[in-house]
């Protein structure tokens, strides 16, 4: 089916549905990379116009891709509840983007599954940046797994101390300087520097210990291979949340070394491994996913996708595993993907949106590379953003800068200033634990307290060194 209208005495036709959706799409590097960006501002005006009017059935009724050959689109149609849908089938794409804006509840009544992902990129490029913040600030996402992620008044933070050479000491020194600051509660996540199963295992060992010497409420994860993981845990080591990178596509998914089976197979030992290990778990939302915009593209597996759809397609596959995190890691790709500070900001409020009206629970990894047209200030801009839109957490990076992935993020000073400006709080399990050591005092971080942090530096070298005193 092709569509068509005119702008301005001009005519613009899109022949297909990829066509149309890669047209409506914001400016973006990497889809003019791609060569499917409209070419000028009145063919995007073009293209948003016709989607405007575009029946939402028309986006169910007919992938983009194949089934027969490309698993992800398999598991979005077997994962999509068509009597959940029916009550929106007939509503238009402007329509959907008017009852998620209005000020009536409506949002509540449009449940996630319901939604298919190209739906939701729709309504996305129909949107303004105020109104993807407005929409997704309605949208309450709350998981569990040691603790509990998502309620009102809520920020989490990952502690991030990464380590160029895995360095256990380092690593646990980081992480005690991202606690002291209340940051963690969303996860404790190491990025190893080598993929090497022995280094895995010595580092969710070591991050372990900590978390129950210290009985901290919160999830440590080292974001390895799924693989990886997954034979660290076979020689012992405990995984609390099992990572993976993922994307929209079966063939983006390959190029990642990941399939949806191993997915699975692996939610499914790790659910086994908290059984057996009975601990405090208040929920079973084991995984952690990350996406980002351009993966797909990157790996040459787009299929002529543009790369905010292609994104919503990755969420698509992280709902079918009922996550405890999700977060897009928006800027990390590079310029060719997302070129300058307005398109990352851009990036961001749309890849929330899209995460909270498919049902997820979605943070956002607020970053550039060192080469894009971008500073800390941007971070900054995009980090209140998104504060304001009801974010689920952010990352915590010891000063901002990874010194293991060579990117800039946002810190643990950065993530006390963002809760304490719009009154938001820890995890609830967390806040208490902090109130009960002393590094939060009647809500807010408490001063500097030498003892505490003498504790915490032995409980390091203990450890990191068991046989220390």
């Amino acid at each position: 089916m092709a569509w068509a209208t005119v702008v301005r005495g001009e005519r613009f036709a899109f022949d297909d549905l990829r066509t149309l959706l890669a047209k409506a799409n914001e400016e973006k590097s990497g889809d003019r990379l791609a060569g499917i960006a409209a070419r000028s501002e009145s063919e995007r005006a073009a293209a948003k116009t016709v989607l405007a009017d575009l029946p939402l059935a028309v986006l169910v009724d007919e992938p983009l891709l194949d089934p027969a050959h490309d698993d992800v689109s398999r598991l979005l149609a077997r994962t999509h509840d068509a009597a959940a849908f029916a009550p929106l089938r007939s509503l238009t794409v402007g329509e959907l983007r008017e009852r998620l804006l209005s000020h009536d509840g409506a949002v509540d009544a449009v449940p996630p599954r319901a939604i298919v992902p190209e739906v939701a990129a729709a309504v996305a490029k129909l949107m303004s940046n105020l109104d993807l913040m407005t929409a997704a600030r309605r949208m309450r996402r709350v998981t569990r797994c040691r603790n509990t992620m998502g309620e009102p008044g809520v920020l989490g933070i990952r502690v991030q101390p990464n380590h160029p050479a895995d360095d256990v000491r380092g690593i646990l020194l980081s992480t005690v300087d991202g606690l002291l600051f209340g940051c963690g509660d969303a996860v404790i996540g190491v990025n190893p520097a080598s993929e090497s199963v022995a280094t895995v295992g010595a580092i969710l060992h070591a991050l372990g210990a900590l978390v129950e010497r210290w009985q901290i409420p919160t999830q440590t994860c080292c974001l390895a291979h799924v693989s990886t993981q997954l034979a660290a845990l076979e020689r012992g080591a405990p995984i609390d949340l099992l990572f993976q990178s993922i994307a929209g596509t079966e063939a983006a998914n390959a190029s990642f070394g990941v399939t949806l089976d191993l997915l699975h197979e692996g939610r499914e030992r790790v659910l086994a491994h908290h059984r057996e290990r009975g601990d405090a778990w208040v929920g079973d939302d084991v995984m952690y996913f990350e996406t980002g915009q351009g993966s797909a593209l990157s790996a040459e597996a787009h299929h002529g996708i543009d790369q905010l759809t292609c994104e919503a397609r990755a969420y698509g596959v992280a709902r079918a595993f009922s996550p405890f995190l999700v977060n897009s890691v928006v800027g990390f790709i590079g310029p060719e993907y997302l070129f300058d500070e307005r398109q990352i900001v851009r990036a961001g409020l749309e890849d929330h949106f899209m995460g909270k009206l498919l049902g997820l629970p979605m943070g956002v990894d607020v970053c550039y590379t060192n080469h894009v047209a971008a500073d800390q200030n941007s971070c900054d801009n995009l980090l209140v953003l998104l504060a304001s839109a009801g974010c689920n957490y952010f990352m915590g990076v010891p000063c901002a800068d990874d010194v293991m992935l060579g990117y800039q993020s946002t810190s643990f000073h950065d993530a006390a200033a963002i809760r304490a400006l719009f009154g938001l709080t820890p995890a609830p399990e967390f806040a208490r634990w902090l109130e009960e050591r002393g590094i939060f005092r009647d809500g807010r971080r408490s001063a500097s307290n030498a003892a505490l942090r003498r504790d915490l530096l032995r409980a390091i070298e203990r450890v990191a060194l068991p046989g220390a005193a």
